[in-house]
């Protein structure tokens, strides 16, 4: 059985303690796991992979795919929370890759580095030429319905993606943009794409902080309007939504949004 494992160590305990926990006894989260070097950025990832709950028992069948980005912290809440979706809303199962470094130590997770240009360009090689290829060989993704998620940091990263390789994923939510925008590049001219369905979703919670918020509905609002973009662009506000804690309910918002399903919570 492929199992993925959660290295935990039980710090009360002391190091003696230290054991694996499988998360196979966490249906919700089973599916595999693997420790990816990357030739590209020069650093290991740590590759968390969600199973849909029939992917065993459909084996013709293939699924649409969602990388997350920060998967340290939102593989965990975002690939749980699909499941639910899928019950309550009739989201489509899905594929769930969650991308983490293995720490929050800076050191070690250079999401400051590897979100923002110049870094961002050989981390979006590392998707591109490694990830993607390496996971849609092992995994039933169909690939026409692939979609990246990235909060604040990582939001920033959903739109330099879709401005340098706007082919590369069918649909992008972008959560809760940093304030670190590169005007000459996200409010420049539109990238030239071949294909005529891709969308991108810019969630921003009203209580987000005051300048990150700002400049994601001048964005937003700004390539809503443009009839050159090369992509469906949606804005919606997450009501009392704060920079960090609402990360479920972007990719609600956002998840329903792409696959044409009706939101309750969302304004029309």
């Amino acid at each position: 059985m492929l199992a993925f494992i959660l290295a935990a160590v039980l710090a009360a305990a002391g190091p003696a303690q230290a054991q694996s926990v499988p998360l196979d006894h966490l249906p919700a989260l089973r599916g595999d796991y693997f420790r990816h070097e990357s030739a590209s950025v020069g650093r290991a990832f740590h590759i968390y992979v969600r199973l849909p709950a029939d992917y065993a028992s459909q084996p013709e069948r293939n699924y649409p795919i969602v990388y997350l980005l920060d998967g340290d912290s939102l593989f965990p809440i975002l690939a749980a929370n699909h499941l639910f979706l899928t019950y309550d809303e009739q989201l489509p199962e899905a594929i769930v890759v969650g991308i983490a470094y293995g720490s929050f130590d800076p050191s070690i997770n250079r999401r400051d580095v590897d979100f923002t240009p110049p870094g961002a360009a050989a981390f979006q090689a590392f998707l591109k030429t490694e990830l993607i290829p390496l996971v849609e060989r092992r995994y039933r993704a169909d690939p026409a319905r692939r979609i990246l998620f990235g909060q604040s940091r990582g939001g920033l990263f959903i739109l330099y993606s879709a401005f340098t390789d706007p082919d590369l994923f069918w649909g992008r939510i972008a959560s809760n943009l940093s304030s670190a925008l590169d005007r000459d590049l996200f409010f420049g001219p539109p990238p030239v794409a071949a294909r005529t369905d891709l969308k991108l979703i810019i969630a921003s919670g009203s209580r987000d902080r005051e300048r990150p918020r700002e400049l994601a509905l001048e964005w937003a609002r700004a390539w809503e309007r443009r009839e050159d973009a090369p992509w469906a662009v949606r804005l919606v506000t997450i009501e009392g939504g704060t920079h960090g804690a609402d990360s479920a309910r972007a990719y609600r918002a956002g998840m329903l949004w792409l696959f044409g399903l009706p939101d309750p919570l969302s304004p029309p």
